[in-house]
Order: C-alpha cells, then structure tokens, then sequence
C-alpha cells in the first residue's frame, strides 16, 4: 500500500522480503494474482486465500469440478502473464452493504461479509486487473514485484474450516522477488520429499499405519527403539530436574471437562460416548487430570514447587481429511507437565524450564527462536497479575541469554506465554515447545495450598512441553536427520558380518552377545551374498557402526570397522569398540 495516503500521525518502518511482515504482504498479493488466474480460468468463486508459512493457497468453489495434476501448470501460466502485465493493486473502501452488493454474484463471500464484518462498518476490497477481491490489505504496488511465481499442489478443504460446510478446492502456490530463491525453494522442496518421514518410516520398517485405525500409528520394532530413546532422554532429565511422574487415566467423565472449560470450547475435538447414561470422554490433553491430582492432598508452600510429568495416551478427534502421517494423528503421547508454584518462585521456575528446552534442543542440534507472547484484549485476571507474570517470564528470557522477540496481545486468555519455534536441517519451522502460565485452571478447581503464615493461596500452573507430541517429534527427527540416526538413538547401530557364515558365525554371535549385553543393538548379516554386498546393503540400511568378522578378527579378539560414511577405520579390539560406543552413547552422539 505505498501509494495509499497517511491519514493520520503515524510512525512508518520500511519492510522488506526478509521480514515476516514483508513475506506475508508478498505472499498475500501473490494469492490475489492466483486467484486472478483461477477466476479467468475457471470461473471459479473465490472464497478466502491467505498467506502461509512458505508461500499462499486460495480456496475456490468450481460447482462439483476438481484441481487436477494437469490443471495446475494451466493455472501457473495464467498467473505469470498477471505478473508480466504488472496491474496495479488498488484499495476500494466500501460499506458493507456497498461491499454486499458488488459481490451478490458470490454465495461465499456474501456469507463472510455478512459473518464477519459488523453492521453499519466499513471495509475493503483490492483491485488488480479485472480482479476485485474483499480484503484487509496491505499489498505490494504492483503484480510486476512479484518476479517468479510457481504452482505447486491442491487439496480440497472446508469453507471456513467447518465440516458442515461445502467443500473447496485449494490451490496452492509460492512467489519470490528473485529467481535466486525460488531456485533454492525447489531444491528444498526436493531435499524434503527424500526426507519425508512417511517415505524414510517405511523404507526403515519405523512405522505404518492401517485403516482400521485411522490416525492412530502401528510403531515397528524399530521405530518403537527411537521412541522409548525420546522417552527415556526425558525421563532421565526428569530425574536430574525434580520432576515427578504420574500416571492419570485415560476416560474421564464429561464433568471433569465442564469444570476445566474444555467441553465448552473443544468437546467436538473429543471422543465422546455414554456409559450408564452418562457421557464420558477420552482425555485430549492432561493438564485438569493433574488438577485433580493436586487437590486429592493439603498442600503446603514447602510442597511447591511441585513437577508433574505424565506421557499420557492423549486422543483428539480430527477430521479424517486433516491426517497427515505422524505429524497430525488422532492417537499421541505429549512430553507433558504441569509446574505448580508459588509467584515467588516462578521466574525461578521458568529460568529451570528454558535451561532445559535449550539442553534438549542442542542434544539434536535444533535451532530455535524464543517469542514472549502477553495479554491479549480479552483476558481474565488483573493486570497487576499479568504484568508481574509477564515481567517473570521476560526476565527468565533474559537470563537464558538468547535473543527473543515480543509477540503483544497473542497470549491466552488465561495467562502469557513463551513459544519456542525450531527450525530443522531443511530450516524448516516447527512449534513444538511452550511454557504457559495459567492463573485460571486453579481457579476453576479451586486449587490451594497454604503459605507461610497459614493462609490459602491459589497456586500458578506452568503448562510446559519439550518435544511436544511424541509422534510429531519423531516425524520432525526422521526429516531432520534424513534417516541417518546418530547413534545414541539409534534403531541400527551395528551390523555384523561374518567373512564366512560357516567359518566366523560362532565369533560374530559372541560380539554381537557382548555388544547386545552392553546394550546395543546389533544384528548379525548371515545372508548367503558376499561381504561387499553385505556391507553396502548396511550402509544403506543406515548401520551406524559395520563390523566385518574374519579369521584374522577371531584370532585376535578384533573386528574390521567401517562405517556407513564407507569409511574403513580397520580393526579395533571389542573391548576398545565398546568403550567408544559407550562415549558416544553417553553423550548423545
């Protein structure tokens, strides 16, 4: 909107691609090209196209009609020729009964001007060319900034994301200011699709799933090893950290729910049934089990700090169209726990959690951005409890040592936040970690404990997750490491190859035994193909450590070292192989 005039005193910052705020205004104005093109394409009725985390989509209704692989180069050419006829973008202001009459011809439109916008408001619309789409803005000047545009896949998707609603068509699509970047987005794009986890589960026997369990994950031998490491990286940290472990049940009556407020907001999101006329529910988060837990006790300011951890089984009931491998399930374990503190040790307390997600994150070579997230316009409490909340979490952010950024006003109602985004080896973003005050869950249960002087006090909860779900940061990992586990967490760590199965398998199973005895996992290649096949073969298996297993190795003690990098280190003594496994082992190498 640079051509649109100051209206009032206003400060200006000038935001290019490299912010988030530019890529979004980019991407946005790309998404109006796009749907320029489905338009004139199509004839398709334009329904609502935002911008997204790389790139944009619009969600079109065609009368019945469908994407197709086929359409979507169609639609691409289209799109360029909006961009080399650079149309100016324009702002209309309108009424909203002005804004319901120029787009009567549009069912879906109507609906949302009439849904989301207050009678007697003004709001606005852009045009670009023949184009003329309700929207907020702001956009670039013209379609011509917009030097490469791709589009790149489609989907069908709910109007306004409710089921109950007629289903779309969604395009989606990227755009970049130079042909540099759209250069590298195609080979990231590459690189992922060899990394997607659904292709690297299977190839490694990780995982699958089966229809008779939709969104619900069968975990292989294999993959159940990396899982229960995830785990057990957790629960040996919730040792050195004062953590305690609970175990909470699964089914709880739909009471529990009412009192927590979840039924009013997330009860179509559970799995729902009734059980001696009563209705019960499968638990989806764990936070007012815990609640629950905390007031079956007296407590005391001398039991708070109190950390309890669950990896509770939790379900969630998500439409069947929205499933997507491990990373959207329907069945999952959360790395979940519930700090309750006293306000005199909370910083404290939030200083100990970020020390820990820092320490977790470097443990997988994560990077990762910190955002302060504070009170948004509608929220409960007072504000001198939010702002000394607010100054706790901010000076434990400083404390830490890392740059973070402030998010105002995105904050839940019921307390700020830290959110933790990471980013892969493909710097790819994830959320995943969060810390979460909550003053209003101890409220809602009436939860207390007595302070120094023998009063009751309601306690603060600190919602706080690492990992995240389990199934997701397994997802995340397998990309990440693009099956090449490093060893501590690794499902194959050794392979070993008798030089001849009839002559050396008897010496080969006692190094296996003793390597299996440490606690390693080790396997035994006694098939009929010859050692320089056995040996690619586990490389490309992914075996960590390839121990070839002759005569000579049986003679001495030894075995031939190569690894999956096809690097031949020679022969070691077992004894001096065990211990450098052990090291690398126990520093999470």
């Amino acid at each position: 909107d640079m051509t649109r005039p100051m209206e009032e005193d206003s400060s200006l910052e000038l935001l290019d691609f490299e912010s988030p705020e530019g890529q979004h205004t980019f991407w946005h104005s790309s998404a109006h090209i796009l749907g320029q093109a489905l338009e004139l394409e199509e004839g398709a009725w334009l329904c609502s196209g935002p911008p997204v985390e790389e790139g944009f989509y619009y969600d079109v209704w065609m009368d019945g009609r469908s994407v197709t692989e086929e359409l979507l180069a169609k639609y691409e050419k289209k799109a360029n020729e909006v961009v080399k006829a650079n149309q100016p973008f324009e702002r209309l202001a309108m009424t909203k009964e002005e804004a319901l009459q120029l787009f009567e011809y549009n069912d879906f439109k109507a609906r949302i001007i009439k849904e989301k916008i207050p009678d007697g408001a003004w709001c606005s619309a852009y045009k670009c060319g023949p184009l003329i789409d309700l929207c907020r803005g702001p956009h670039v000047a013209t379609t011509g900034k917009v030097q490469t545009f791709a589009v790149t896949k489609n989907s069908s998707a709910y109007f306004l994301a409710n089921s109950d609603n007629e289903s779309l068509q969604r395009v989606y699509g990227v755009s970049f200011p130079d042909k540099q970047r759209m250069k590298e987005y195609k080979r990231r794009v590459e690189e992922a699709a060899k990394r997607d986890h659904r292709v690297v589960g299977k190839a490694q026997d990780l995982f699958r799933f089966h229809e008779l369990s939709p969104g619900s994950c069968f975990f292989l031998p294999h993959g159940t090893i990396i899982y229960n490491n995830l785990i057990d990286l957790m629960k040996l940290e919730y040792r050195k950290r004062g953590y305690t472990e609970v175990i909470t049940p699964n089914v709880f009556n739909l009471q529990l729910w009412e009192t927590s407020g979840h039924a009013q907001n997330y009860k179509e999101n559970m799995f729902l049934f009734d059980v001696e006329k009563q209705e019960f529910g499968m638990k989806p988060m764990n936070c007012p089990g815990h609640c629950v837990m905390f007031k079956m006790m007296d407590r005391s300011y001398r039991d708070l700090p109190m950390r309890t951890a669950e990896f509770g089984v939790l379900h969630r009931n998500e439409f069947s169209g929205a499933l997507t491998g491990l990373t959207r399930v329907r069945r999952f374990v959360q790395d979940d726990a519930h700090i309750f503190c006293t306000p005199e040790t909370l910083e404290q307390e939030i200083k100990n959690v970020l020390e820990f997600i820092s320490h977790i994150y470097n443990i997988f070579g994560f990077e990762y951005e910190l955002f302060l997230s504070t009170r948004p316009e509608k929220y409960l409490g007072e504000i001198e409890t939010w702002d000394k909340a607010e100054g706790a979490l901010a000076n434990a952010l400083n404390a830490l040592g890392k740059p973070w950024k402030m998010n105002p006003g995105d904050g839940a109602f019921y307390g700020p936040k830290i959110d933790i985004q990471l980013f892969d080896a493909l710097k790819r973003r994830f959320q995943c970690g969060t810390v979460q005050l909550d003053f209003q869950l101890p409220l809602r249960f009436d939860l207390k404990y007595r302070d120094a002087d023998g009063g009751n006090k309601h306690p603060i909860i600190v919602h706080r997750a690492i990992l995240g779900s389990v199934e997701r940061m397994f997802a995340i990992l397998v990309e990440h490491y693009a099956g090449k586990w490093p060893l501590w967490i690794s499902p194959r760590q050794v392979c070993l190859i008798p030089i001849s199965t009839d002559k050396h398998f008897d010496y080969t199973k006692t190094v296996k035994e003793r390597l299996h005895a440490e606690g390693f996992h080790a396997w035994i290649d006694s098939s009929a193909n010859k050692m320089q096949k056995k040996v690619r073969e586990a490389q490309l298996a992914q075996y960590n450590y390839i121990l070839v297993c002759g005569q000579e190795e049986a003679d001495t003690g030894t075995v031939n070292v190569r690894t999956r990098d096809n690097v031949v280190h020679g022969p070691r003594s077992v004894d001096e192989l065990i211990a450098q496994l052990k090291q690398e082992r126990e520093n999470y190498q």
